[in-house]
């Protein structure tokens, strides 16, 4: 897919920072987070809801939904948020990684498998473009990943809020 001369390179085909950027952006869960937003909000949606067929049951064992329909809704809620801060959580490692990687002007990799740790010094062409992918590809991942922490820290605070005035 890149023109570059990597022929140089040491590194195993696996270990190389934009062979890892192709894996991470091709897999399922972290394909939708560096598409459209509707495709991310799609997928957190996906998470987010199915949670509550276990969320839900464990809420109504403390919270009665016809005797106290705010608590058992900000409970069931919360219960399954904690499985959509878990995908975000592995989300923002994987992007974090890969473009740390991506970034570095040396990649650090393993010949054997026996944790022989090598390093290689990228060539100027490949440290840029690395770090142009980085840029324009990752960072907006990251961006939108922490907007969404922000957004789920504020419902929070609004759910905490919400149950104290219930």
């Amino acid at each position: 897919m890149y023109d570059l001369d990597i022929s140089v390179c040491p590194v195993p085909e696996e270990q190389r920072p934009i062979n890892e950027y192709q894996a991470l952006k091709e897999s399922c869960l972290f394909r939708s987070s560096h598409g459209t937003l509707s495709k991310y909000i799609k997928t957190l949606a996906w998470i987010w809801l199915p949670s509550w067929a276990i969320a839900g049951p464990v809420a109504a064992a403390s919270f009665d939904p016809a005797k106290h329909p705010v608590q058992f809704a900000l409970g069931a809620s919360a219960g399954a948020s904690v499985f959509l801060v878990l995908a975000l959580v592995r989300l923002y490692l994987g992007w974090k990684y890969v473009r740390d990687r991506l970034e570095s002007p040396v990649v650090e990799y393993e010949e054997s498998g026996w944790y022989d740790g090598q390093t290689w010094t990228k060539t100027s062409e490949i440290l840029a473009r690395d770090r142009l992918i980085a840029a324009y590809q990752i960072d907006p991942v990251l961006k939108r990943l922490y907007r969404t922490f922000g957004v789920l820290g504020l419902s929070i605070v609004a759910g905490a809020i919400g149950w104290l005035v219930a």
